[in-house]
């Protein structure tokens, strides 16, 4: 390398990732997989400085998982994937938590990962009078998606969401392990995204 020139060649994990990306983006479903193996961990791990219950913790990471999987074309190689990813799951959380009104950390700090600060957004927020009304659909619309579901992951989905059974609990009660119950509630999501993107409806 001639003298003073500076090597800005990617890293071996982020190349990997880009190599993971264009996979996955040809229909290696493998490629996905991997991907989740990688930063399963570390995503729970950034969830769970702003949301202490390990259950919705679960839940936010599968459904982050799958906003990224269904948005993987918009990401591009000049950034880190996980940065990528890191800034979908904190504006993710964010949104959860401001549903649910609960207490967070400073909307306006950007939050440290490896790969450097990550800022996020907040949703606009603004009064609807026709909010009710939209909610409605939405919970009908749905309904509807969870009709078509396969009995095997329409039964999770309706026992994790309506009856608000914890993984471990389901697990027990259909006498599966505990993987292949949050395997089914991914796929039940990601069939249910799906289905509702396709709807022209977004979640």
């Amino acid at each position: 390398m001639p003298k003073g020139s500076q090597d800005n060649s990617p890293s071996v994990s982020s190349q990997q990732d880009r190599t993971l990306v264009e996979l996955a983006l040809e229909g290696d479903q493998q490629a996905y997989q991997k991907l989740m193996e990688k930063y399963s961990g570390a995503l729970t791990r950034h969830v769970q400085k702003m949301v202490r219950r390990q259950g919705e913790v679960d839940d936010l990471v599968q459904e982050c998982f799958i906003k990224a999987f269904s948005a993987l074309k918009s990401y591009s190689a000049d950034y880190a994937f996980s940065t990528w990813l890191y800034k979908i799951a904190t504006n993710h959380t964010i949104d959860f938590l401001r549903k649910r009104k609960l207490k967070t950390m400073s909307i306006d700090a950007p939050i440290n990962t490896k790969d450097g600060e990550v800022e996020f957004e907040l949703p606009d927020t603004s009064y609807r009078p026709d909010r009710h009304i939209v909610e409605d659909e939405r919970k009908m619309l749905i309904q509807e998606a969870i009709e078509f579901l396969p009995e095997k992951y329409r039964r999770v989905i309706m026992m994790r969401h309506q009856q608000e059974k914890s993984y471990e609990e389901i697990a027990q009660e259909l006498d599966l392990p505990l993987g292949t119950v949050k395997a089914h509630i991914f796929r039940a999501r990601a069939l249910l995204y799906k289905y509702l993107r396709d709807k022209r409806y977004s979640l």
